[in-house]
């Protein structure tokens, strides 16, 4: 390890019970990982599921897979700030020779991986987490502001992976469904490439905010474009009905159990209708979760989803769904 590393951080440790923040050893680095000081986490709705006993999850561990932070040794420039992929994958298996290292065979996640297992500094809820060989690993540039580029790494990216999977959107009637990060992020995505764009949700605060991205309320009628980020089996079949034909549905806010969505086979055949879901994300997409909000610093006010940082002490205060108004809390370890 580089002589001038620590050797020693301190992390929250999600205990089942509570967060226990202690210190905790730095290992020595292997070939091609990199050790990052972790200058701003958010919390992501998937963290609230494990804390909430929604979600199974390695436990004791470190959580927080959406932060950023600067490169203090290993592979890559020192001092350099970057922003790191949730999967790290072996690059071997067939799926990954295949292009779809998201779903990995091998794959371990930031942020989901034992504490007491070989890779206990997984989680960004901490000072300093150590990125892997295999780390997807993208450079955040000088004007953006930490508040903006930390969400890159989980729900800009996601939303990348979603809008790739639904295809062209220009001049197309998009749906929503779901006005958190994620679908408030995905609303100015749509808008910025031409897209009529409505969006759904029970809270009126986040359709409000949602507005101010470029996305009008649900008001109902054929769409040519769905995607759920709420994982609502009543929300994702009412969509599928308003698709017209040739339309996209997709799925990415359904990754915990939920009710059967019926599905006609003959109106799907009929009206060219496509399902798809999407799961993880490819390098590709956390390069255009960076290059996207970049373009649109000025364009959306990206800072005004996330409340200002608590220190690592106080992580237990935002491990809870954040005030009406803001769609992440986060974390200055």
């Amino acid at each position: 390890m580089d002589s001038v590393a620590p050797r020693v951080t301190r992390a929250a440790v999600w205990t089942g019970d509570g967060v226990d923040v202690r210190k905790v050893d730095i290992p020595e680095l292997g070939e091609g990982d990199t050790l990052a000081r972790v200058r701003l986490a958010t919390v992501c709705g998937s963290d609230l599921h494990t804390v909430a006993g929604k979600r199974p999850s390695p436990c004791p561990s470190i959580l927080g897979h959406e932060a950023v932070g600067e490169i203090v040794a290993g592979a890559g420039e020192v001092g350099q700030r970057i922003v790191w992929s949730v999967t790290v994958t072996c690059g071997r298996c067939l799926r990954c020779r295949s292009g779809l290292t998201a779903k990995c065979t091998s794959v371990r996640k930031v942020g989901h991986e034992p504490f007491d297992g070989s890779w206990a500094l997984s989680g960004s809820y901490a000072q300093h987490i150590v990125l892997p060989r295999g780390t997807a690993i993208v450079g955040v540039p000088n004007q953006m502001s930490d508040a903006v580029a930390a969400p890159a790494a989980c729900a800009t990216a996601t939303v990348m992976a979603a809008l790739e999977a639904a295809g062209p959107v220009a001049r197309r009637r998009v749906l929503i469904v779901g006005a958190g990060m994620l679908g408030v992020t995905a609303a100015a995505a749509c808008a910025r490439a031409g897209a009529k764009v409505q969006i759904s949700d029970l809270d009126p605060h986040r359709l409000a905010l949602a507005q101010r991205f470029g996305g009008v309320p649900d008001t109902g009628g054929t769409v040519d474009t769905a995607i759920d980020f709420s994982g609502a089996s009543a929300a994702i079949s009412a969509a599928l009905q308003r698709l017209d034909v040739g339309g996209v549905l997709v799925l990415a806010g359904s990754v915990l159990p939920a009710p059967p969505v019926p599905v006609d086979p003959e109106s799907i055949v009929r009206k060219w209708i496509t399902i798809t879901g999407v799961h993880n994300y490819e390098p590709r997409h956390l390069e255009a979760a960076v290059d996207f909000l970049s373009e649109t610093l000025t364009a959306y006010p990206w800072s005004a989803l996330v409340s200002e940082p608590v220190a690592l002490e106080d992580i237990a205060d935002v491990l809870a769904p954040p005030a009406p108004g803001r769609l992440r809390a986060s974390v200055t370890p």
